[in-house]
Formats: structure tokens, C-alpha cells, sequence
């Protein structure tokens, strides 16, 4: 067993085998479902765990309480990831109450057929398990409306739900101390930018709730324990949702036949030489958008740049507009570009796009190609690198 502090067990799992999060985004290194027993006088489990993995799930809680019952089981985010074990939970623990907010029971009911042996708790309400005093914080849509988090004010660990969560499956230790972490970082913001990155503003708010709090352990439903790590993830979701950047540039590009990838290289070329040291060059059709919409949200700089394909927008670099402008991603800066054989549509397109979606303040000319690369539309992309480079520059 694994214990975290004080009577307090990880139970939770590893699953390597899904290959997308949400069906959506790639999980190269697996995904970890975190779940917390707390061993008092009455016994409380955080969170559950995705339901495929119940027969792991339930050894742990017994390999920890033996014949005990389980008294409380808090929800603090009704995602099946984390609450998909509650039925089968309750045929072994017939008489555990389901603690969570009013919306958290509405789900329940919704979901699972749950509306007996639940206990409702409102913001800034505890539930005391002995020596262990539970405190709950309501906060809705980090990232869904019933999200709230538990802090314990004996060990002043905090049960965050999806909050201070990363990708990655967990390879022995549990606990930020016991393992190297260097890999967590670009997960976590990657985890951000994916599943979280819309709600800048409420995770403001239950940061702001958060900020009296004492906390020595953040216990999240993804990734590692934080322990020695606990400013540094916090300051980390702090800078996020402020939507903070670096100045760097992610340059993302359709191409069909190379052309428009020249382009690209071109405009990288003449950033780099005009002092740009961090740029990430994407091919929207090989590069998975998960990766992509990381990296725009950690560099101020964006570029662009698609041919027109059937009259219209080529299709990766519409769905990656389309992403851009649901996560209302602010202070960046935009330039753009593209290509066209005999009708150009993109370049209008992609200025359409800026203008009424997303927002970012657009930087130097666009550069419109018609057929082959020129030597024109050669000097133009270079003008266009220079012109964000100095944008970006003058940002330090």
C-alpha cells in the first residue's frame, strides 16, 4: 500500500492501453486515474477511478482497509474517469454516502441512477472524519459546472479534481519527491492547454479561493502527488490561465504539394536570424493539434499559413482555427499566409477567421502565393518573419 501522509492511501491506476484522452488527444505515455482513501475514525475515498479498471481499484481499497466499510465517498468532478466506479462501488460498500455540491447530485442521478445516501455540502462547508477535517471549495468549470475541491486542514492536502493534472501514466512512484519530474512540465501544460485551457477565468477564481489556504500535498486525478512541487504547480496554472506567454512562435502550416511548406521555412528563417530563438514549425497534418495548441499557448507569437482547397480553407487548418478560437486564448500576436493555384480563398479566410473568432493582434502583412514560390512572395515571407520577430522582441 501507499501511503501519502497520515492516513492517507493512494489507490488509484495506470492505463496505458487508451490511446486518446476524450477520444481526442494522444496518450503516448498512458494516463493515471488518481483515487485517495483517508483512514480515520470514518473513512472517506476521494474521487473513484474509470470504471474498466474497477478490479485493480478494488483490491487497492481493500489491500488498505481489509474488512472496513467505507463511510464517504467525495466526488469532487463527475467526469467517468473519475466517477465511473460509484455503482459497482456501492454493491461492496452498500451503505457509503456520495458527498458532493447540488450540481455534483444532478449527475449522479443523470449518469448512474444515484438520488439515496447522499450528503450535499455548499462552499466553505467541512465534514469532520476524526482527526482528519475536510474543507470543500466549490469550482465550477475547472472544467465542468459541479468541479469543486477538498482540502484536508489536518495534513493541508488539497484533492483538486483535474486541477494541477498532467498526461502520463505513473512508473512507481507516486509522489513528486520520489521520481524525476522533468517530464511533467510539458504534460501538464499540454493537459492545459487541451482539457482546460477555455476556462482561464474560473480557474482564476479558485485560485483566488485558494490563496489563505496552507497546502503541503495537491493530490489531482492525473499525474504525480505534488509535494515539493507545490508553488511551482500552482504558479504554473497562476501563469496559464493569466494566458502569460514566452516570446517565442509557433509557425503551423498546411501543405499538399510542399509549397505552402516552403513558405513556412522561409518565414522561420528570417525570425531566427532577426533574434527569435524559440520557434516550433507544425505541419497540421502530421502533427497532432494537441501538441500544437501546447505550444501556442506557451509562445506569444502565432503564424499561420494553408492553401485554398476546395474554394474554402484546407481542412487541418480550419479545425485548428476552429480549436483556437473555442479556447479564447488571449494576448498573442497573428500573422498568416497561404497559397492558391487559380481561386484564393485562404488567406481572406484565415484574416475572416482572426477577425471575428479569435482575436490575436495581427502582425506584418499576409502573404498570398499564387502557384509557385517567387521571388516577391520570397522577400514578403521574410518581411512577414521580421516584422513578428520585431513585435515579439520589443514584448520582453
Amino acid at each position: 500500500m501507499i501511503e501519502i501522509t497520515n492516513d492517507i492511501f493512494y489507490v488509484g491506476v495506470n492505463d496505458r492501453n487508451k490511446a486518446k484522452f476524450e477520444g481526442l488527444w494522444p496518450l503516448p505515455q498512458g494516463v493515471s486515474y488518481n483515487s485517495y482513501l483517508i483512514v480515520d475514525e470514518k473513512v472517506c475515498l476521494i474521487d473513484t477511478v474509470e470504471v474498466d479498471f474497477f478490479v485493480q481499484f478494488i483490491e487497492r481499497i481493500h489491500e488498505v482497509l481489509g474488512d472496513r466499510q467505507i463511510d464517504y465517498v467525495v466526488i469532487n468532478h463527475m467526469e467517468p474517469d473519475h466517477s465511473g466506479s460509484l455503482a459497482l462501488l456501492r454493491k461492496y460498500y452498500p451503505n457509503v454516502k456520495v458527498v458532493g455540491n447540488m450540481k455534483t447530485h444532478g449527475m449522479l442521478q443523470g449518469y448512474y441512477g444515484i438520488n439515496d445516501r447522499t450528503v450535499t455540502v455548499k462552499d466553505g462547508d467541512t465534514l469532520d472524519l476524526g482527526k482528519h477535517l475536510l474543507r470543500f471549495f466549490i469550482t465550477p468549470m475547472v472544467h465542468w459546472p459541479e468541479t469543486m475541491m477538498t482540502l484536508d486542514e489536518l495534513t493541508h492536502t488539497l484533492f483538486s479534481g483535474d486541477a494541477f493534472g498532467c498526461f502520463g501514466a505513473l512508473n512507481g512512484g507516486i509522489i513528486d519527491r520520489n521520481i524525476e519530474t522533468s517530464w511533467c512540465w510539458l504534460e501538464m501544460e499540454r493537459y492545459y492547454s487541451n482539457i482546460v485551457g477555455k476556462y482561464g477565468t474560473p480557474v482564476q477564481n479558485a485560485l483566488k479561493k485558494l490563496a489563505h489556504a496552507h497546502i503541503d500535498y495537491i493530490c489531482s486525478t492525473h499525474g504525480p502527488v505534488w509535494n515539493e512541487k507545490v508553488d511551482k504547480v500552482v504558479g504554473m496554472y497562476d501563469r496559464m490561465s493569466r494566458y502569460e506567454t514566452e516570446p517565442g512562435l509557433v509557425i503551423a502550416y498546411g501543405t499538399m504539394y510542399g509549397n505552402t511548406e516552403r513558405m513556412a521555412e522561409i518565414i522561420a528563417r528570417a525570425a531566427s536570424e532577426n533574434g527569435v530563438k524559440n520557434i516550433a514549425l507544425y505541419n497540421v497534418s502530421t502533427r497532432h493539434h494537441s501538441y500544437i495548441l501546447r505550444d501556442i499557448f506557451r509562445f506569444r507569437g502565432l503564424i499561420v499559413g494553408a492553401p485554398t482547397y476546395n474554394a474554402g480553407l484546407y481542412h487541418e487548418m480550419d479545425v485548428l482555427l476552429q480549436e483556437i478560437a473555442n479556447r479564447d486564448i488571449k494576448n498573442h500576436f497573428i500573422g498568416w499566409f497561404g497559397s492558391y493555384s487559380w481561386a484564393g480563398k485562404a488567406v481572406k479566410m484565415i484574416g475572416d477567421y482572426n477577425e471575428k473568432k479569435i482575436h490575436f493582434t495581427p502582425v506584418g502583412s499576409p502573404v498570398e502565393m499564387k502557384q509557385g514560390l517567387s521571388s516577391d512572395i520570397h522577400k514578403q515571407c521574410e518581411e512577414l518573419g521580421r516584422a513578428m520577430a520585431k513585435a515579439l522582441l520589443e514584448e520582453k
